[in-house]
């Protein structure tokens, strides 16, 4: 044993001890006050009425030298001193004298004192000492030993109370101890359970709404929380599992017959082993791609650069540049206006990298031109909006629109299926990031999947790529505070859009 209490026997214990002081308190108290009550009503039968014993019938007792007479019934004890400490007791026994009493004899008459005293024969009493003039004072006394017994008696039925007020507040403490703290050990066990077996489908029952109920929810919630973390985790390397195998085995077979082909003193032509090892490179490169894409998905959110303040539009425009590196023959079509936000600026740009990438890559080649939000762009005629394409002058509301047509001059055929009408159109305006491709489109029961991990469309399955940039795009929007959508543009093709929070000025 490591010497400590259990919470329940602490609790009781608190609660056994909290009590105990307070009854302990409550009975001092109630003694002090009898005492009290009791020491009042005795002095004020002292100063009370003296009926036919009173001063006069006192001295005249005295000063006949002590006739043979009875003394009168219920007599309370009375003696009559003087300055030299000379007395006449009146009933027996007599009290014993002290200085005080004898300089209270020699003042002026009227004045008194009440002390505690004691007799001849050691009882304790309780003394009225008055001055009655011409050197003479009166002592009357009551016995206190009534006083003391009463006093005595009240103090053993007040420890009784407080020892039976005691033993119940340890029961009850203990009762309440185990009700409150049940759910308490019912979350322990769980817990315990939860260590031992690692099964994260335990639940605990809540019942109320007070603060274990709270915590049943709170552990409930946690366990869910990581059922479903351990359930992606574990989709997610049975998923990387099975997108590695295919770039692996191709790998693997292109090294076996280029190995083959060496040993075998045979080796392959210039032509098919330029082919081969261009194929080799390809398959690194996408196995390289997926890795890291894996990586970006697997970092916690704590994982990140500091957040800056990055200025949007100029990572849409560097996007914008990088894609039409990737895909020359097609015409990307860019507006742009200032919008400032705070986040990480290499996740930022590789968000929009992909959402380019996937428009792109379904949208094919094309010249032809669609209004975005009632604006033609491109030179189109009958042209109404305001902003004017290819960065002319006169612009006024600090939006760059620029405008980069394909080599193609009539519909191409898209990646995805089907020819692509239009090109792909960027737009950035208060804060919302619209990408607009006019690829084939994606099926209306298919759109809640789009940003899972290793998703893939029916109609992308036969093209490159892992499933996993829609993914990384959702993560750095949700980093950034922002959200994502993607719905299928009216005509054909989609649309996703990307709002993130932030001004359209700096700072």
């Amino acid at each position: 044993m490591n010497g400590r209490r259990s919470l329940r026997s602490r609790l009781t214990l608190l609660v056994a001890t909290a009590v105990a002081v307070a009854i302990a308190v409550c009975a001092a108290v109630c003694w002090f006050i009898v005492r009290s009550e009791l020491l009042d009503q005795m002095d004020r039968s002292l100063h009370g009425p003296k009926g036919p014993q009173g001063i006069e019938w006192i001295q005249q007792y005295c000063a006949r030298g002590f006739p043979d007479r009875p003394l009168p019934f219920r007599f309370q004890p009375l003696q009559a001193i003087d300055a030299q400490g000379g007395r006449c007791v009146v009933g027996a026994p007599g009290v014993k004298v002290t200085s005080a009493d004898r300089d209270l004899a020699a003042g002026p008459a009227g004045q008194e004192a009440i002390r505690n005293g004691t007799t001849e024969e050691g009882a304790e009493v309780r003394v009225l000492t008055r001055s009655v003039g011409s050197g003479l004072a009166v002592m009357e006394s009551r016995t206190l030993t009534e006083f003391q017994s009463t006093l005595t008696t009240l103090a053993w039925i007040l420890a009784g109370v407080a020892a039976l007020g005691v033993l119940g507040a340890t029961s009850a403490g203990l009762f309440v101890s185990r009700t409150a703290l049940r759910p308490v050990g019912r979350l322990a066990e769980a817990v315990e359970h939860v260590a031992r077996t690692e099964d994260l489908d335990t639940r605990l029952p809540v019942e109320g709404t007070d603060e274990i109920a709270r915590l049943g929810t709170s552990f409930n919630a946690m366990t869910t929380a990581l059922a479903g973390s351990r359930e992606r985790q574990r989709r997610l390397i049975a998923d990387a599992g099975h997108e590695l195998r295919t770039p692996l085995t191709s790998l693997r077979t292109n090294i076996d017959l280029l190995l083959r082909s060496e040993n075998a003193g045979r080796p392959l032509d210039p032509g098919p082993k330029r082919r081969l090892l261009n194929s080799l490179k390809a398959q690194f490169e996408e196995m390289s791609t997926l890795v890291g894409d894996l990586l970006q998905l697997s970092r916690s959110e704590d994982e990140h650069e500091p957040y800056v303040e990055v200025a949007f539009h100029d990572v849409v425009e560097a996007a914008v540049r990088r894609a039409r590196l990737r895909a020359p023959d097609t015409s990307i079509e860019v507006e742009l206006r200032p919008w400032y936000v705070h986040g990480d600026q290499a996740a930022l740009e590789r968000a929009v990298v992909n959402l380019l990438d996937n428009a792109v890559k379904f949208s094919g080649s094309g010249t032809t031109s669609e209004p975005v939000n009632g604006s033609r762009s491109s030179g189109t005629p009958g042209s109404t909006d305001d902003s004017q394409s290819s960065g002319a002058p006169g612009s006024t509301d600090g939006s760059r629109s620029i405008a980069e047509p394909g080599s193609g001059s009539g519909p191409a055929t898209g990646l995805g299926g089907g020819s692509a009408t239009g090109p792909v159109t960027v737009r950035l305006h208060d804060g919302e990031l619209a990408v607009r491709d006019h690829g084939p489109g994606i099926p209306e029961d298919e759109l809640p999947y789009v940003f899972d991990r290793f998703w893939r469309s029916s109609s992308a399955r036969s093209m490159p790529g892992s499933g996993l940039g829609l993914a990384i795009v959702a993560q750095a929007v949700r980093d950034a505070g922002g959200e994502i959508t993607l719905e299928n543009a009216a005509g054909r093709g989609t649309r996703a859009r990307v709002r993130l929070p932030g001004s359209s000025v700096r700072g």
